[in-house]
């Protein structure tokens, strides 16, 4: 098995969670680099994550925001390979994702992470999910 990095964009009206994800060798999917940024900006963020670590296909969310990301990406790249997934139960999952990724501290131990809300914008871990899931497929 080969490594294979991909970006995975969850597109919205406003604001776009990205990823550049990757599957190792050993077949474990690491976090390279996230972040969540306005709809305008992934052009420019895209390259951002290029310099992390050259990828050649782009994961993107069905969901709200996906044509305009779409439209974008293709005027922009035209050669890249890009691949629109399902974005069912994305932001449940991505929720779950924050807490690996950020553990609770201090009496948020306590509450079940069910409960709790994450402070800041979590589109960028339901970018990871689409990628774990188009990876873990192979």
């Amino acid at each position: 098995m080969t490594k294979k990095t991909v970006l995975s964009i969850d597109p919205g009206t406003h604001k776009c969670g990205m990823a550049l994800v990757q599957r190792a060798e050993d077949g474990k999917i690491r976090l390279l680099w996230h972040d969540v940024v306005p709809t305008d900006a992934v052009i420019v963020k895209l390259h951002e994550a290029y310099i992390v670590e050259e990828f050649h296909l782009v994961i993107l969310g069905d969901s709200t925001g996906s044509k305009q990301v779409k439209t974008a990406l293709r005027n922009h790249l035209p050669s890249m390979g890009l691949l629109v997934v399902d974005e069912t139960e994305t932001t449940i999952q991505a929720r779950e994702r924050y807490w690996e990724y950020n553990p609770r501290k201090g009496w948020r131990k306590m509450l079940p992470a069910s409960l709790q809300v994450p402070k800041e914008a979590i589109d960028d871990y339901a970018a990871l999910v689409l990628a774990e899931r188009v990876l873990s497929e192979g």
